[in-house]
């Protein structure tokens, strides 16, 4: 019986040596033309994603570092070359990166943003009762345009708005400018972009959360693990890619905040962030050379930055199961 096992095997190998051959000679006899049409199928699906890329992110990225190195107006049919004096000039006026200090209300609401967004993934990854009601509430402020919720909030902090009427039915009467001084109005915008992005950062969470395996949990709970063993040994872990994802999106964003600042005060009282005075130089001074080397030196900022932070925490393969 073994020796007829082993020839049946042997007979088997063989005939997968001899069909090898076969199956090259039949592909290299294949029409020339449908080759050619295999392998330029994919590329003919990447063609239409590919021209839109060049058309609406390369090519104007292109353009605008050509920019920075003139003088051109904005207006003007014709520019000048000036080589790096736009860099010379941004880099040799501090008060143009002072406007940075603001990103740090941005950086620090993003950090309650992504502590917020991860509790309320977790609680609301096991069952809770009206779990989908809540699940709509955190994401809805997401799919609300930036320019209708900076002209809603406005009228929130405004004096005697919203805001001052429920702190009045609560007892607490106050006549505070909430955006009127640089703290309160920088706290109060960063109050504001933890509101609408909060969303975001929930559903990326919650869909990580969801997609680690059950049974995990189930192991977890017959070996006594309570919640907080089971966030730290199965949640953390699995979901790092998406933490480590979510970080990189809000230091861009903090860096680049523009939509609530530029409707709720227009860079006044100290809320100028960097790309409102970008804007300012381009449309308000007619300096779009140099609006366009200031933009130029916040991609590299933000491509650094993002850089640094996937050296730091690079993203290891996860594998639980």
């Amino acid at each position: 019986m073994a020796d007829t096992t082993e020839t049946g095997v042997t007979g088997k190998a063989a005939r997968r040596v001899e069909a090898a051959p076969a199956a090259r000679t039949a592909q290299a006899r294949a029409p020339r033309g449908s080759r050619l049409r295999r392998g330029l199928t994919p590329w003919l699906f990447l063609a239409a994603p590919l021209v839109l890329l060049i058309t609406f992110t390369y090519a104007p990225v292109a353009n605008m570092v050509a920019y920075s190195f003139t003088d051109w107006d904005g207006v003007s049919p014709e520019l000048s070359y000036t080589g790096g004096e736009n860099y010379v000039e941004l880099f040799t006026r501090p008060e143009l990166f002072e406007v940075f200090f603001v990103s740090g209300y941005y950086l620090a609401a993003s950090v309650v943003q992504i502590v917020v967004a991860l509790y309320f993934a977790t609680v609301l990854s096991f069952n809770v009762r009206f779990r989908n009601f809540f699940k709509g509430v955190l994401f809805f402020p997401y799919l609300i345009n930036g320019v209708a919720i900076g002209f809603v909030f406005l009228y929130f902090f405004q004096d005697g708005g919203t805001l001052d009427s429920i702190l009045g039915l609560l007892g607490v009467h106050s006549d505070r400018a909430w955006l009127g001084t640089p703290v309160s109005a920088n706290v109060s915008l960063a109050g504001v972009s933890v509101w609408r992005y909060l969303g975001l950062n929930f559903v990326l969470f919650l869909g990580a959360i969801q997609s680690i395996p059950g049974e995990l949990y189930e192991a977890a709970e017959l070996d006594g693990a309570n919640r907080w063993h089971q966030f730290r040994y199965i949640i953390a872990p699995g979901i790092r890619p998406v933490l480590s994802l979510t970080v990189i999106l809000s230091v861009s964003g903090s860096l680049s905040a523009f939509e609530v600042p530029f409707i709720m005060t227009g860079g006044a009282t100290g809320t100028e962030t960097f790309v409102i005075q970008t804007v300012k130089l381009a449309f308000q001074f007619n300096k779009t050379g140099l609006a366009s080397a200031a933009a130029v030196v916040l991609l590299l900022i933000i491509l650094a930055v993002t850089w640094v932070q996937r050296r730091l925490v690079p993203d290891d393969k996860v594998d639980l199961v």
